[in-house]
């Protein structure tokens, strides 16, 4: 069964607090820092508190339910009113008309700032105002918009980005045909339309794109709000590039120099929405109230999303004070078409990483919404998902039985695509289950078999509620070091693991000439990519990465298996350390790491280790340098061990990662399998865990590299006697 995780309701606060505050009224719109939720409510009374995306999210009070249906219903605009085109119209029937309607009006207006209550399936369900405005007055392309609960979400969402004075907007990871672009335009309408002397921008792929958002969805939303929303409009009724709210000069000009009419006095917004040709400098220098940033990850060279949001970010505030924001949505294009930037910049946006001002690193907060929650055809009359395939047909809001589950006809596209692994990626990217497919990159463009990874990640995602691997941490038996090593699991460890050795194999070591060394070297080896230095002045760096890597042994050990991975940063260079010499005792097994980053080696020899600290398999012992031989380990410099270093993870993955033999290979550890995806051998620091595992397989298989020892020719002298062979016996010649 499909369990749900888009959002769940949660008790963040006590029952009583709510209903104390509630009595007052005392629930303010905005960030509540004493509770840590983002209030959405403007009535001043809460209801239930959502988690969407970790962002906790405080909902209004139920309110004036509708529930002459059990359903969204779009109501019917009157007709009395539909002929009536502009205020002006307005202005001219009577006053007891005008009274008659006045109520209508005032509605609609409430809905529109406060959101509006309808019963669906049994259920009290809300909408924000905008999602109202969306659904109730936005013409779309297919005249009125469905309701959907992923909309529902993407909207409330959206409403907290909008209320949270810390944050600039939202990064939203979507897939196609999820109605991003009709949403935002709507909101565009919405907003401009209510607001004074503001400008709002759009922004798109291209400058054609940006165009087309403005002319086909922004303008024909404008258009057709009823009068009693529609402000005072300057220009052509269908403009191409720019959307003027505001006094027409003309009225103020044309009229008759012999009358004496005084002339009404007329009040504009002066605001305007426009769009700008896709640029790094795209709205620099301008003062924005929104920015819509639409098909944000398909930005392909020269053009860049990083830099242009850099620039467009001070369009939203005043010194420090967030004053705009930005709504942004796409797919991703292939990492270096465009989805590379956007997967930077989505990942910055996690609101779970925030400074000490309380904002992400982009500003942004982000938002994913996998593809079967807003798959058009699967979607029933009541806007939520079919997930599982019905025992009988259901109906979608089109009245179309909808026969088979989303998941089910996902399945089925994807094993149509298992022999195109670029359609299947592309595939991915357009309709993703999971963030990890939104970002799918392109085969031909990694350096190491993408389709065989891919095989493995999808299977381990399959795998992910089983226990074939374990969290947690090693620590030295009652606290004392160098006694024996235990594993305790904990959710917060820092290291993963799929094997540990029979308990008898455990903290084995043997002394050789009064050295301690590892006493499982035939089962396996690690490899490691340490970090010298505890904290850098960003408060990044590098990650500590060490693998642990089995071999082909007689013994009680699964072959070729990688059984540890550790990618983690803590407080101290030296946690780390005692992290790595932990494992190192506890398995038993001897450590390739690099050399250039000392201190990890230095710390294994004051320590006693040396002899766990493997040589460079490369070089025979007399060739090493006084360091070498001092500490061990193997440089990150030569283009010889760069390349050997690749070869080793692409052999390793050709025979022991993905589908081969009718069975699924075992590397379970997930961000070794995608840092192999995205691996350039060009900037390897910034793969961590590729260095880290390439070096484990060159310390399982070292006698691969071992250098032929160079035969030395010496010249042999072959002397010959002479004879004469003259007579019957030949006679030696001095």
């Amino acid at each position: 069964m499909y369990k749900q995780t888009l959002y769940k309701v949660i008790d963040h606060i006590k029952p009583h607090v709510i209903k104390r505050l509630n009595k007052s009224k005392k629930w303010d719109y905005g960030y509540n820092k004493e509770h840590d939720v983002i209030v959405i409510s403007k009535t001043g009374q809460i209801g239930e508190v959502y988690e969407i995306q970790n962002l906790k999210i405080a909902l209004p009070k139920e309110k004036d339910v509708f529930t002459e249906a059990d359903k969204w219903q779009t109501h019917e605009y009157p007709k009395a009113l539909k002929k009536i085109k502009t205020i002006f119209d307005w202005k001219q029937y009577p006053d007891d008309f005008k009274e008659k309607w006045y109520a209508y009006i005032d509605r609609e207006f409430a809905r529109r700032h406060e959101g509006y209550w309808f019963n669906n399936k049994g259920k009290a369900t809300y909408i924000t105002g905008t999602h109202y405005m969306y659904l109730q007055w936005s013409k779309i392309d297919v005249g009125q918009a469905d309701f959907r609960e992923a909309n529902r979400l993407f909207y409330i969402f959206w409403e907290a980005c909008k209320a949270d004075t810390r944050c600039y907007g939202m990064c939203y990871l979507k897939n196609r045909r999820s109605g991003f672009s009709f949403m935002a335009s709507g909101e565009t309408v919405n907003l401009a339309t209510i607001s004074s002397d503001a400008r709002y921008g759009v922004l798109s792929k291209s400058g054609s794109d940006a165009k087309k958002m403005f002319t086909d969805k922004i303008v024909p939303i404008s258009v057709n709000y009823p009068f009693f929303f529609k402000p005072i409009q300057d220009g052509m009724d269908r403009p191409k590039t720019e959307l003027a709210y505001r006094v027409p000069a003309s009225r103020f000009t044309r009229r008759k120099l012999d009358s004496n009419e005084q002339l009404e006095e007329l009040e504009g917004l002066d605001t305007t929405i426009d769009w700008k040709n896709t640029g790094d400098n795209s709205y620099d220098g301008e003062k924005l109230k929104l920015l819509v940033h639409d098909e944000s990850g398909k930005w392909e060279k020269p053009d860049n999303i990083l830099n242009n949001w850099r620039v467009t970010k001070t369009c939203l505030r005043l010194g420090s004070r967030i004053i705009g924001k930005c709504m942004m949505g796409s797919t991703s294009n292939a990492l270096d078409k465009g989805g590379r930037n956007y997967k930077k910049l989505y990942d910055d946006s996690d609101v779970t990483r925030r400074n000490r001002n309380g904002q992400t690193s982009s500003g942004l907060y982000s938002l994913f919404i996998p593809m079967e929650w807003n798959y058009e055809g699967y979607i029933d009359s009541y806007g939520l998902p079919v997930f599982e395939t019905p025992e009988k047909p259901k109906k979608g809001p089109d009245g179309f039985p909808i026969e088979i589950g989303v998941i089910e006809h996902w399945e089925n596209e994807v094993d149509g695509l298992k022999d195109d692994p670029d359609a299947l990626n592309e595939l991915y990217r357009q309709f993703p289950r999971t963030e990890k497919h939104a970002f799918r990159d392109e085969t031909k463009q990694s350096l190491f078999n993408l389709t065989k990874i891919y095989e493995q990640i999808d299977y381990n995602e399959d795998l992910r509620n089983s226990n074939v691997v374990t969290q947690g941490n090693f620590m030295w038996e009652g606290g004392i070091k160098d006694t024996s090593v235990q594993f305790v699991p904990s959710k917060q460890g820092r290291f993963i693991v799929s094997w540990v050795p029979d308990v008898q194999q455990q903290n084995r070591f043997i002394i050789k000439n009064g050295m301690k060394y590892p006493a499982n070297e035939h089962m396996g080896a690690f490899g490691c990519d340490s970090y010298d230095i505890s904290g850098t002045v960003d408060g990044r760096g590098s990650k500590g990465a060490l693998h642990g890597l089995t071999k082909f042994t007689m013994d009680t050990c699964p072959p070729n298996l990688f059984f540890l991975e550790y990618i983690a940063r803590p407080q101290t260079a030296e946690t780390f350390f005692e992290d790595v010499l932990m494992a190192l005792h506890f398995y038993g097994m001897p450590i390739l790491a690099e050399n250039n980053k000392p201190r990890l080696l230095y710390h294994l020899k004051r320590r006693g280790y040396r002899g766990y600290s493997m040589n460079r398999p490369d070089k025979t012992a007399y060739k090493l340098s006084v360091t070498e031989k001092e500490i061990g380990g193997i440089p990150n410099s030569s283009e010889d061990v760069k390349q050997a270093h690749a070869a080793a993870i692409e052999s390793y993955i050709e025979m022991f990662v993905g589908y081969n033999n009718e069975q699924y290979g075992t590397m379970y550890f997930q961000r070794t399998l995608e840092d192999w995806a995205a691996f350039d051998i060009n900037k390897r620091t910034k793969h961590d865990a590729s260095i880290s595992s390439g070096l484990a397989i060159m310390a399982c298989n070292k006698n691969k590299y071992r250098p032929i020892p160079e035969h030395i020719k010496e010249k042999v002298s072959l002397s010959f006697s002479k004879y004469d062979n003259k007579g019957s016996k030949s006679k030696i010649i001095n």
